[in-house]
């Protein structure tokens, strides 16, 4: 790469470190930048071009290979695209010394561009260094204290697609102060439009630890608002596929959040990180066997959600198989063969205490049974061969005892017996679930059959655990749960049969636990997602949520999370936080602040309690005041989303009008889960809180 498209480190020492630079003249730093933005660009368009003239037509077998290797053309170009309202490049390091070429991919000399993805040139030096590979680590890491061989380090400016301004730090200089960067600052507080975009630029050091971590072992990420845990999350599955992407390609990846309108605000980080393959569900969609149409009460959803629903299940499943109590008779040819009872009931036993799941062992019954037989045709001088024992096993006489002493089992209508027959649950919840437990679980009226039961989103787990006590659930290579601390212990048991044999990222706050059975401890958490080991971290820092606003919000911290780290905000942001108080019910002050919010740029969230959703929806349309649902992309003509706080977990917006806090607590069955509700609506702004309120404030804020 020649050095005229890169700025003069002569030129650059010249200014003051940590000011930022945007030269209007027509040469100096800033254009040579420019001028290697252009050069960067027109190399990714010249990678995505080669990959687009490639002739597969003489290199395939067959046509099923041609169409995979087509498919693989295809992803290729669409993660070489160009954003142009995204940077090619953020940072630059500049070392101390040449690096070899031995100690860092394709390392020009010691100068490298930080970037979203690997650029090159057409003689393949690489013009952009991907922000995952190993090198670009110091960009992240680096500081006064420990430089990591790194002169300087330079953050990059930029409005719309268009390089404008830079900073500078230089890291090898004690006698220069550290400094926070004015470019970090800015580009975290960017409003924001639209879905949620990536922090690549922005990691700091303790979430770049966790972003790399390996990918061996489980992480359980421990963060309040506006620490940037759902950003960490989703980086770090964009690092672990370019660590580790032949094994992640072959074992597969999938990102679980709590609901379709988070999936929907998260779904373009990871393509604008050029990952394209992962696949995102909520944990209702692992388990959709069958049909929701029914809604459980709290204590029914609570028991049904608690771990030991897991041991009922196999103690019913297991109580399918009987011991034979007649012999065997099994006729080849002229000859007869006799197993006696005692002995195939060993044979049934011994698969029942090896306590392998149902189905295999159901499968390898008959082979066993054939086994027996074929030491008998030893015995009487034959020699016979696997092909005889094949043969055996697929004998009338054979599958008809198996299907006598080890039936098959339907999971969804174990359930619906479980739930339907009160002996039967009896029977196997004895001493596991006392007689109102039971009760309490058990459907008042019983449906007819699977098809017209009114199944719950709690039955559905159920029916996934019986499931995988029948057939092995397929295990993925590495899973993202988000919101973690809101599932049932038997929802974890789902999500970590998704990965039993992989590595999962738990991402959670349990401050922000909204649910009845919100767990208690993510020591408790991950002993049921079966996962013990895990390494728990906690973020503390907080970079989206100012320190007004936190500081408010956290004095519920002692009633709902007693010992949790209060989040220290390293934003100050003076008039970020508002408290109206009105006479009556402030559906239309609440409009009005929405109004005034609108006069500012950026996503505006309007979050109230559920039931004051369709009176706030009316009074916006009789102000003319345009809106959106939660799931509804946001742009620069309709910037309003109503929110209802049931769903406003995970999402965030540059400003939040939050209706009536009080109804936001009444509307849950319990004070505990109410102030979490609140906790959790209070702390969704990026820019500034409104609070409207006719109702006395919940005492926790008042004080």
């Amino acid at each position: 790469m020649s050095e005229d498209v890169r700025p003069s480190t002569a030129a650059a020492d010249d200014r003051p470190d940590g000011a930022l630079k945007a030269d209007s003249r027509g040469g100096g730093p800033l254009a040579g930048e420019q001028a290697h933005l252009t050069a960067s660009r027109s190399a990714l368009r010249a990678m995505r071009e080669d990959v687009q003239s490639l002739d597969i037509r003489d290199v395939t077998a067959n046509w099923v290979n041609s169409e995979v290797l087509h498919s693989q053309i295809e992803e290729r170009i669409k993660a070489l695209a160009d954003l142009s309202h995204t940077p090619l490049f953020f940072g630059r390091l500049d070392h101390l010394h040449r690096i070899g070429a031995d100690e860092a991919e394709g390392a020009d000399g010691d100068r490298f561009y930080i970037g979203r993805r690997h650029v090159h040139d057409v003689d393949g030096n690489p013009m952009v260094i991907d922000w995952r590979a190993p090198v670009s680590q110091a960009f992240y890491q680096a500081s006064k204290q420990h430089p990591m061989d790194i002169a300087l380090r330079r953050r990059f400016g930029y409005t719309g697609g268009e390089l404008t301004a830079y900073e500078d730090e230089r890291l090898s200089d004690p006698g220069e102060a550290e400094r926070s960067s004015k470019l970090l600052q800015q580009e975290i507080e960017r409003p924001r439009v639209g879905p949620m975009r990536d922090i690549v630029a922005t990691i700091q050091p303790e979430q770049d630890e966790i972003v790399r971590s390996g990918l061996g072992g489980t992480v359980c990420v421990q963060g309040g608002p506006g620490t940037g845990k759902t950003a960490v999350g989703l980086h770090r599955v964009a690092y672990l596929l370019y660590a580790h992407r032949e094994r992640l390609a072959r074992t597969g990846t999938l990102v679980i959040g709590p609901n379709r309108s988070f999936l929907h605000y998260i779904e373009q980080v990871l393509p604008a990180l050029g990952e394209l393959e992962v696949k995102q569900a909520t944990v209702d969609d692992l388990v959709a066997h069958v049909e929701v149409r029914g809604v459980d009460g709290p204590a029914t959803a609570l028991l049904k959600g608690d771990a030991r629903m897991a041991e009922v299940l196999r103690r019913a499943v297991r109580a399918h198989v009987t011991l034979p109590e007649e012999a065997l008779m099994v006729v080849r040819g002229s000859r007869r063969w006799r197993i006696p009872a005692y002995e195939l009931a060993e044979i049934v036993q011994e698969l029942l205490d090896r306590d392998i799941r149902y189905g295999a062992a159901r499968a390898a019954l008959p082979q066993r049974i054939a086994h027996a037989i074929l030491v008998r045709m030893e015995q009487a001088g034959e020699a016979p061969d696997d092909r005889v024992q094949d043969a055996v096993a697929r004998n009338a006489a054979v599958k008809a005892a198996v299907k006598s002493c080890w039936p098959q089992v339907d999971p969804a209508k174990l359930v619906l017996r479980l739930l339907a027959d009160a002996e039967f649950l009896a029977e196997h919840a004895e001493g596991i679930l006392d007689a109102d437990e039971q009760k309490t679980v058990r459907w008042e009226k019983p449906p007819r059959s699977v098809k017209s039961a009114k199944w719950s989103a709690a039955d559905t787990v159920l029916i996934d655990e019986a499931r995988d006590l029948v057939e092995r659930t397929h295990s993925l290579g590495h899973v993202v749960l988000d919101e973690a601390q809101d599932l049932s212990p038997m929802q974890y048991r789902a999500v970590g049969r998704r990965c039993s044999t992989g590595s999962a990222t738990v991402l959670g706050d349990l401050a922000q636990g909204t649910t009845p059975w919100a767990t208690a401890s993510w020591d408790e958490a991950l002993a049921h997602l079966g996962k013990r080991d895990a390494l728990v971290e906690e973020l503390t820092a907080g970079f989206r949520v100012p320190r007004e606003v936190i500081a408010f919000a956290s004095r519920l911290l002692p009633d709902i999370a007693p010992g949790l780290t209060e989040v220290r905000s390293v934003r100050e942001s003076p008039g970020a936080l508002e408290i109206r108080q009105v006479p009556g019910a402030p559906a239309a002050a609440t409009v009005e602040a929405c109004t005034e919010a609108l006069e500012q740029e950026g996503s505006i969230g309007l979050i109230a309690a559920d039931i004051r959703i369709p009176e706030l929806a009316r009074a916006l349309d009789e102000a003319g005041v345009r809106h959106l649902a939660p799931g509804e992309e946001t742009t620069h003509e309709a910037r309003l989303t109503l929110v209802p706080a049931s769903l406003a977990k995970g999402l965030e917006y540059d400003y939040v009008v939050l209706d009536e806090p009080s109804a936001v607590v009444d509307a849950e069955p319990d004070d505990r889960t109410g102030l979490r509700r609140l906790y959790v609506a209070l702390t969704r702004a990026v820019s500034g809180l409104t609070v409207v309120h006719g109702a006395p404030l919940p005492r926790q804020l008042a004080g």
